[in-house]
């Protein structure tokens, strides 16, 4: 895109497309649930701010989307004990996918009945701890967790609830590694090898397990139900075949994956009620053709939850102009970046930003970088922001609430930064900043 262009193309305005419904501007400044961000910094920065609010109205909207049926928080986007309450008042379930989310999950007082486990390689003491919570679903990915999970039921004296992830060979959403349902990659089992089909014998055969649904997730960043239409189809498809050899399938999952907007180029995504609108009507269609009922419907948004009710709070600490073959870029320094958000480093992900102050300066073509020592170290790449940044102006930027501070590291030994919950009744912290004796604990020679 041309810089004249970019010029013209500035952050969406507060309240609208990337951001929380609660960023507004007052008095020259952006303000957070009543908050100024100024003060709000006063916590140290980087910060991640969550709209509280916001982030528990996002999850009732897909709850009453749904109606009868299951919605699973997909807490590998962003969970904290606090926020799997959030998520349980509101009336969600929490899909895991890692012994560290599930006891998350528990400390947050979430019933094992409304949790579930995910994941490729589970090993023994997570499914372990699984059983003896309670658990409600355990999702079945490889032919060996048969065995292994029957084994420990056994031990344990109880029926494990599985369901079995089918490969549909649907696949949607943005960069390759975040696409999931093709069939050379590492999760699900293939429809079209029949590797599904053996698994969901084998559980069916075994007194220590019992089948309770499909499975399917076919990508991230999905912005219709096409893409969800076509694989609720082929699971339909499959559950047919289930169903001539006596097996019923009483629930099928289609996963999460539910886009949402980063920055004011993208397109809306489908409204939630919309979205499992056109889901139901998929999977009602294949029913009749298939000459079977339908079953119960479950979800696992994370992301459309989480993404847009976060948001990162930096300091600037240098400016520059550097000079392209197309004009003039202004590169803004923060004191953050690949380290508490790895994705534009990782997936080539497109962010937006705005300036904390007001200003009335105009608005030039403008790269936010981090501070870390690598070149892909870049927190929005394009954004048109006020010529007049300098150091020590605070800049947020939208939708890092999800797979923000979940995938964040200490790269060049930084402290991963704290996540600030912000409402109009005050701030809580539901990740506490690292310390620099939290750092250096973690060396046993000091």
């Amino acid at each position: 895109m041309a810089f004249a262009q970019l010029a013209h193309v500035p952050a969406p305005e507060p309240g609208s497309g990337p951001w929380s419904a609660n960023l507004r501007r007052d008095k020259g400044e952006l303000v957070l649930a009543g908050h100024a961000l100024s003060d709000l910094a006063d916590a140290g920065t980087p910060v991640y701010l969550v709209d509280e609010e916001d982030m528990k109205a996002r999850a009732r909207a897909w709850v009453d989307a749904m109606g009868d049926g299951d919605v699973y928080y997909a807490g590998k986007s962003f969970l904290t004990p606090a926020v799997a309450s959030w998520m349980l008042e509101a009336g969600l379930c929490i899909d895991t996918a890692s012994e560290g989310e599930l006891r998350i999950a528990l400390a947050g007082g979430v019933p094992g009945n409304r949790i579930g486990l995910h994941g490729n390689s589970k090993s023994d003491a997570t499914l372990r701890l699984a059983l003896e919570a309670g658990i409600g679903r355990i999702v079945v990915d490889s032919p060996g967790e048969v065995d292994q999970i029957a084994a420990l039921a056994a031990e344990l004296g109880t029926v494990a609830p599985c369901f079995v992830r089918v490969t549909t060979g649907v696949h949607a959403g943005g960069h390759e590694f975040i696409a999931t349902a093709h069939e050379d990659q590492k999760f699900g089992l293939s429809l079209a090898t029949g590797a599904a089909m053996d698994v969901v014998a084998a559980i069916t055969a075994s007194p220590h397990l019992e089948f309770l649904g499909l499975h399917s997730h076919i990508g991230s960043q999905i912005l219709d139900a096409e893409g969800f239409a076509a694989a609720a189809r082929a699971v339909m498809e499959f559950a047919g075949e289930l169903s001539s050899r006596g097996i019923s399938v009483p629930e099928v999952d289609l996963g999460g994956g539910y886009g949402i907007q980063y920055t004011g180029l993208d397109p809306k995504p489908l409204s939630e009620k919309d979205m499992i609108a056109g889901i139901r009507s998929a999977i009602e269609a294949s029913c009749q053709e298939a000459g079977i009922p339908a079953p119960r419907l479950s979800i696992e948004p994370g992301r459309s939850i989480s993404g847009p009710a976060g948001m990162t709070l930096y300091r600037v600490g240098a400016t520059k102009d550097v000079m392209t073959d197309d004009g003039v870029r202004r590169y803004v320094s923060v004191d953050g970046g690949m380290s508490d958000n790895v994705r534009p480093a990782l997936y080539g992900a497109d962010y937006t930003a705005l300036l904390g102050r007001d200003s009335e300066a105009e608005l030039v073509p403008t790269r936010v970088v981090g501070m870390h020592c690598e070149s892909g170290d870049i927190v929005v790449k394009d954004v048109a922001l006020p010529a007049d940044v300098t150091r020590g102006d605070l800049i947020l930027v939208a939708a890092t609430g999800a797979y923000g501070r979940s995938m964040a590291s200490n790269y060049n030994m930084v402290r991963r930064p704290g996540v600030l919950a912000v409402s109009d009744t005050g701030t809580a912290w539901l990740v506490k900043p690292e310390t620099w004796e939290d750092v250096l604990g973690l060396f046993p020679d000091l």
